[in-house]
């Protein structure tokens, strides 16, 4: 089994990716720690132990937004399900944030002076509604946090290589953003969130970028983009320590 684990937080800052090796579930959908793909449920509980366990997160302490490719930031403070929501933020220790991935950007938070977290999901539809930037003002509302005092990552997504769209969803985008490749056009989607991080006042240097693509690692990625309905779900998780 293999978890991507972010290099850029703290001690005490627990946090990782989930890929999709290593999982009880039948193929193609292995490491599948997703409820909603037509897995069977007992495979999805052993697989989020085994992911989970990896990094010393008990299950029942986690929250997991019900995701919408929406832009609502909730504040949460003990652990269950969050419907309606793409981004989860919380100053409680022992409460571990998650969001669920298979080609969208997963961005785990941090602020390192408060120790609040936050966990984002940002589809192509919550990059280009800047997600990242009303969490980062949630989080300010909330637990007084200074976009300067941000640790970020941003992890295993779809990436610019492979992320092919169509001219109406290219032009919600910086044309930074967008690549023509002989009348294809590929959106950068880690690029957009970073853009949007530093723009915000994030500190280029706490921003880290994941080198890996969802689409074009198939070994070890799920990918709903190249597997359609078919694909399982990854998690991004970030909590502090009790």
């Amino acid at each position: 089994m293999k978890v991507i684990r972010p290099l850029a937080f703290p001690p005490g800052i627990v946090a990782g990716f989930s890929t999709r090796s290593g999982g009880v579930s039948p193929p193609p959908l292995g490491m599948n720690l997703s409820f909603r793909v037509g897995d069977d449920p007992s495979n999805v509980r052993k697989n989020r132990e085994i992911f989970f366990g990896a990094l010393g997160i008990p299950p029942e302490r986690i929250a997991v937004p019900g995701q919408v490719h929406g832009t609502m930031v909730r504040r949460v403070e003990e652990p269950g399900e969050y419907p309606e929501t793409d981004a989860l933020i919380s100053s409680a220790k022992g409460l571990f944030l998650c969001v669920s991935v298979a080609d969208c950007v997963p961005i785990l938070l941090l602020d390192t002076q408060s120790g609040a977290v936050g966990a984002v999901h940002a589809g192509w539809r919550g990059t280009a509604s800047a997600i990242v930037v009303a969490a980062l003002g949630a989080m300010r509302a909330e637990f007084g946090t200074l976009p300067s005092r941000i640790i970020a990552s941003i992890g295993p997504c779809a990436s610019a290589c492979c992320y092919a769209v169509g001219a109406d969803v290219a032009s919600r985008f910086p044309s930074g953003c967008v690549r023509n490749d002989r009348g294809v056009l590929f959106v950068d989607l880690k690029s957009a969130n970073r853009t949007q991080l530093i723009g915000a006042g994030v500190p280029p240097e706490t921003v880290e970028l994941s080198p890996y693509c969802t689409i074009s690692d198939s070994s070890l990625f799920h990918s709903h983009r190249r597997e359609g309905a078919k694909s399982g779900r990854m998690m991004g998780v970030i909590g502090r320590m009790a």
